[in-house]
């Protein structure tokens, strides 16, 4: 009896661990906006994907948006989890 209650908390911990740090696909979706100078592009988006958990891949994806100035060109990365 204590090897079968043995067993089973081991299979319990292993698919606890299973199931928290499973990683998936994610896309990271970037629209980007110039500004501040004539003749710049269109608003552009891009798209990557992103293998970790969801948590992770959230920040990563978050972690590229930005606000850049170089040279006169004011450019507005905004990237959110898709």
């Amino acid at each position: 009896m204590k090897f079968r209650s043995t067993i089973l908390l081991v299979l319990a911990v292993a698919g606890s661990v299973y199931m928290t740090s499973c990683t998936k696909s994610y896309s990271c979706h970037c629209n980007i906006v110039y500004s501040g100078s004539p003749g710049l592009p269109d608003s552009t988006s891009q798209e990557y994907d992103i293998t970790d958990s969801k948590s992770n891949a959230q920040s990563k994806c978050k972690a590229e948006s930005g606000t850049y100035d170089n040279n006169g060109v004011h450019t507005v990365e905004t990237c959110y989890l898709y």
